[in-house]
């Protein structure tokens, strides 16, 4: 193939097709209108000779080729983007960019959501795109399908293989309904264990509360399992007792009716990280914002 005749840009159109599985979501990462992108997907299949993305039921999805090819793509970009970034420069009142951002619930909630309105202001061409942590999470990061992943480091042991900086440490406080009937000032061990217990995971693993719990062989009458963010939800009205982080508690305490009680054995707590592939570390925007969150992280949490 002749190089000469080939727009390159449809490489770039096509990593973010790949990454959304969307027209829509794909013209708006790359700040282009839905036709224009319509337009560049049909250009995309020409050039592979392929359909690339197909529809199956509501949903695009990758062909076989299409898939093969997104991991060379989309290191050839990053490849690039790290040998111009690496002489460049990034103004965030005026540049244009777009992260791709790993985070739990708990941690777009007290930690991100602070952000979206200053952010707003100093950076208006910047967007995030935040998802949930889930099973599949940490290998979109090894390959460098996202661009931060913000995480507690006991969830993630390898963490010191790539560049990371903390951000903040939390610790896990019991989490009551506020008028529970059998709850005082304090919670015994007999208690803990006895009350219907709400227990929170992360995808199929179990959350960092209820491995430590076991660690410490601490038994728990489990009626409920849910999602870290669901379990806030279930306490007002019921017996139950769950494990949670304090600053998420505090957060959520008025609003929702809860009490918070010291645990009756010490469970902990998490020190989260934001974790980045060695090949963005010079990228000017990247470097941005890891110092612009890392600034957050002081003014909010000392």
């Amino acid at each position: 193939m002749d190089l000469r005749r080939v727009d390159l840009n449809l490489l770039v159109a096509f990593d973010a097709l790949m990454d959304e599985r969307s027209v829509t979501r794909a013209a708006e990462r790359l700040y282009v209108g839905q036709s224009a992108m319509s337009a560049t997907l049909a250009r995309i299949r020409e050039l592979f000779d392929d359909p690339v993305l197909i529809r199956q039921g509501r949903q695009l999805v990758p062909t076989p080729v299409a898939e093969a090819l997104a991991g060379p793509v989309k290191d050839i970009l990053d490849r690039t983007g790290a040998m111009l970034g690496a002489r460049g420069s990034f103004d965030p009142a005026s540049d244009k960019r777009s992260f791709n951002i790993i985070a739990s619930d708990y941690l777009t909630y007290v930690f991100l959501r602070p952000l979206l309105e200053p952010l707003a202001r100093e950076a208006p061409g910047v967007k995030l795109f935040i998802r949930p942590i889930n099973d599949t999470s940490v290998e979109e990061f090894r390959h460098n399908k996202v661009d931060l992943l913000i995480t507690a480091r006991e969830a993630f042991a390898e963490h010191a293989e790539f560049p990371h900086d903390v951000l903040f440490s939390d610790r896990f406080v019991c989490a009551v309904c506020a008028g529970h009937p059998e709850v005082g000032e304090a919670i015994s061990l007999e208690q803990f264990q006895s009350l219907p217990y709400l227990a929170t995971s992360a995808g199929k693993l179990p959350g960092i509360a209820e491995m430590e719990l076991d660690r410490l062989g601490i038994a728990r009458n489990t009626e409920i399992t849910t999602g870290f963010t669901l379990g806030f939800l279930l306490l007002p009205g019921t017996r139950l007792v769950c494990m949670v982080l304090e600053r998420y508690a505090q957060e959520f305490r008025e609003k929702l009716g809860i009490r918070t009680l010291e645990p009756p054995v010490d469970v902990g707590g998490v020190t989260e990280v934001m974790i980045w592939t060695q090949r963005n570390s010079d990228d000017p925007a990247h470097r941005w914002l890891r110092e612009r969150l890392q600034k957050l992280a002081r003014e909010k949490f000392g």
